[in-house]
């Protein structure tokens, strides 16, 4: 059990680590919401380039795909290192898959644009088109990863893992044995 929970923090930090590579990949594919600021009555104001532009989803799915991408991919790996499950195994690819995605989460909105809207709109000048902030809006896409993590994960230990033996029958009085040889009660 103890080797068991080793292997589990070491998977865990290994999973959140990747959320490093997360966060950079979905700073630089996620699209960018264009946005224009304008003097009105002598106050600036911000407003979006395109009313009926997609890029704010793009970025949601863009997070979203990536995620599963990385879900995969770690499932995969710990499969790959250890061929079988385990509780402590299992949850640390959930838990270090949900830290993962926290991580690429705050990082990307950290190295996106300024959060400060109205200085960058001002900073550009009116008229000209800036990018919007980076942010998740779909925060339900933080779980992607954990969840294509753990069914990649379930579905390659059932076909792939090791099998339990099959318990022995006797007949005539003997005592039944389990798979192991060991009397069952």
């Amino acid at each position: 059990m103890k080797t068991e929970l080793i292997e589990g923090v070491v998977v865990t930090v290994a999973v959140a680590l990747g959320g490093v590579l997360l966060g950079v990949l979905w700073w630089w594919l996620a699209p960018h919401v264009p946005l224009v600021g304008d003097v009105v009555d002598k106050s600036w104001v911000v407003y979006l380039k395109d009313s009926e532009g997609e890029q704010a989803v793009g970025v949601d799915g863009t997070f979203t795909l990536l995620a599963v991408a990385f879900g995969v991919l770690s499932a995969l790996g710990v499969f790959l290192l250890r061929r079988r499950g385990g509780v402590p195994l299992v949850a640390a690819l959930a838990l270090g898959g949900l830290l993962a995605s926290f991580l690429a989460w705050r990082l990307g909105m950290w190295f996106g644009p300024t959060k400060d809207v109205l200085a960058h709109a001002k900073a550009v000048g009116k008229g000209v088109t800036f990018s919007a902030p980076l942010k998740l809006s779909a925060k339900g896409a933080l779980l992607a990863w954990p969840v294509a993590a753990l069914v990649v994960h379930l579905g390659l230990t059932a076909l792939f893992g090791p099998r339990d033996p099959e318990p022995v029958y006797v007949q005539d009085g003997a005592v039944p044995k389990d798979g192991y040889g060991a009397p069952m009660s």
